[in-house]
């Protein structure tokens, strides 16, 4: 290596061998910042100027014509993100797998990840109440309740379509003891989310307030994020306090306490989605945390998490550096073998890449026109969902379509007849909520609505089931991570979708992000670091 002028950087003394020599090469310095679980000395040849490393030695008050730049210490995946995130909620890893609907994110998944001490969260949104009891009882007889060691918890999505819906799900919550909520969708607050928060609060003998319940708040607004970062509204407490679902002494608690103490701050992500970067919605809402924790005169601390995009071991560093207090991943674990997705479905998104995304109606906010991000490539949902969209902003009704453009509808997007897939919707709804199917028959504009959402909720089950005739029709969440993340695995184990196990692919992006961490830190202290250092390829690691 060679250097044009001599710049001797500040010295905090000699550095005095031991038995490793130290290395000014490219590729000696490559492998040694590497090591991040050994101690790494920064060294500078005070005559030629070089910057160098090693891992062994003492710092000398004798001239030895090597100075030590800097000392980094060990560095272990474990270390990365908030350790008041990882003793809050007793895990080894600032890691969380996120709650993918319709039990995407399954049971298994759940359980693989509690095991390696990583949080992860069920996919009970879109799953009806009995699916959901179901197996909320398997994950409480396998891991137990969310008072034992071992962390899990499961996701209670807004729905204000069917808000007994919410409620049942979010009273199953309680009575079970299911600790962790992933609260999405939420534009604003409603009394299941409410509830479930408070429920159990109280002081124990040092007067310290004892939350059992904790709500992971999903957003991507800051005016939904103070929502859940300020008290619950007197109104609502006062209204849960009446109906006996709250003690006066947890309402009482309730004005002390943030709604949700951890927040997911979603970036750029599949599925729902403001396609926001990560580096410009982070910093903003972890500042409204401070503001909030001050206002309120918070004593117990509120940790703030992002999720969307991250998919790589970069994208984790990025995140840790930006003082993410933990990450959460979507979009790579649906590829992985414990996912709730058919094999087809995961062979897909093993093609993707980094721009083979689309924008496309949700399913359960149709009508106010709210888009998930899904993928592109393979599938030709996205268009033929965005098609729906437009027929129902030009048109009044079902009957309204003019013929031509009814029977084109039939063949290329819906796959079937109207009046059968009505037919099939109406005693859909009749059975799960006979109001909804009432409005519909009186209004026709509710039926053609929930003639289309039949087509999107339809199309995400296919996906699921892998069925066969229906893979242009497959909806499958996916945001831009999981094309970051197959360029990053191509050529190593991981690249075959069948070795795509949840927990490796969460240890692979600690470990990286890890290795990155430390090469950024070195470079921090003056050493040239080779490009080399911050390529880290996947290997299989164990817990």
């Amino acid at each position: 290596m060679s250097v044009e002028h001599t710049v001797l950087l500040p010295s905090l003394g000699s550095w005095q061998p031991s038995a490793d020599e130290p290395f000014f090469d490219e590729q000696s310095i490559a492998q040694h910042v590497q090591r991040v679980r050994q101690p790494l000395y920064i060294v500078q040849d005070q005559n030629t100027g070089h910057v160098g490393v090693t891992h062994e030695g003492t710092v000398s008050g004798s001239d030895t014509g090597v100075g030590v730049v800097g000392i980094l210490p060990p560095l272990y995946p474990e270390w990365l993100g908030s350790r008041a995130f990882c003793e809050a909620h007793r895990v080894r890893f600032a890691y969380v797998a996120g709650a993918m609907a319709n039990g995407i994110a399954t049971a298994d998944m759940v359980i693989a990840m509690a095991e390696s001490g990583m949080l992860a969260f069920f996919g009970a949104a879109g799953l009806s109440f009995h699916k959901v009891e179901r197996e909320l009882r398997r994950l409480c007889d396998t891991l137990g309740t969310g008072d034992e060691d071992v962390a899990w918890g499961a996701n209670l999505i807004n729905s204000p379509q069917e808000p007994q819906l919410e409620r049942r799900v979010a009273e199953l919550y309680v009575k079970q003891g299911v600790r962790r909520v992933s609260a999405s969708a939420y534009m604003k607050l409603s009394e299941p989310i409410v509830h479930y928060a408070y429920h159990g609060v109280h002081e124990d003998e040092q007067g310290n307030i004892v939350r059992p319940n904790h709500v992971f708040a999903k957003i991507s607004r800051t005016e939904t994020a103070t929502h859940f970062l300020s008290p619950a509204p007197k109104a609502m407490i006062d209204a849960l306090v009446e109906r006996g679902a709250l003690t006066s002494e947890e309402g009482r608690l309730a004005a002390l306490l943030p709604v949700a103490e951890d927040i997911i701050v979603e970036s750029d992500s599949g599925g729902h989605t403001d396609n926001r970067p990560m580096t410009a919605l982070l910093p903003d809402i972890q500042q409204l945390a401070r503001q909030c924790a001050q206002r309120f005169s918070y004593t117990r601390p509120v940790r703030v998490g992002v999720a969307g995009g991250i998919g790589t071991p970069t994208a984790a560093a990025a995140a840790f550096a930006t003082g993410a207090d933990f990450i959460l991943t979507g979009s790579i674990n649906q590829s992985a073998v414990e996912s709730g997705l058919s094999m087809q479905g995961r062979e897909m998104l093993a093609l993707a890449g980094l721009a083979d995304v689309i924008m496309a109606p949700a399913a359960d906010m149709f009508e106010l026109g709210v888009e998930v991000q899904v993928l592109k490539r393979g599938t030709m949902f996205g268009p033929r969902a965005k098609k729906l969209h437009e027929l129902y902003h030009t048109y009044p009704s079902l009957d309204a379509i003019p013929a031509v453009e009814r029977e084109r509808l039939e063949k290329r997007v819906l796959g079937a007849k109207i009046e059968d897939i009505w037919s099939e919707t109406l005693a859909f709804w009749t059975k799960r909520d006979p109001e909804e199917a009432q409005r519909a028959r009186n209004d026709p504009r509710r039926q053609m609505a929930l003639v289309f959402r039949w087509y999107l909720g339809k199309a995400s089950k296919w996906a699921i089931d892998g069925e066969p005739g229906r893979a242009l029709d497959y909806q499958i969440w996916c945001g831009p991570a999981m094309g970051s993340f197959n360029t990053w695995v191509k050529g190593s184990f991981l690249e075959e979708p069948s070795q795509r196990k949840v927990v490796q692919l969460a240890l692979n992006v600690l470990e990286g992000a890890a290795q990155i961490t430390r090469a950024h830190q070195a470079r921090s202290y003056g050493l040239q670091v080779p490009p080399e250092a911050f390529d880290y390829r996947p290997r299989p690691l164990s817990v």
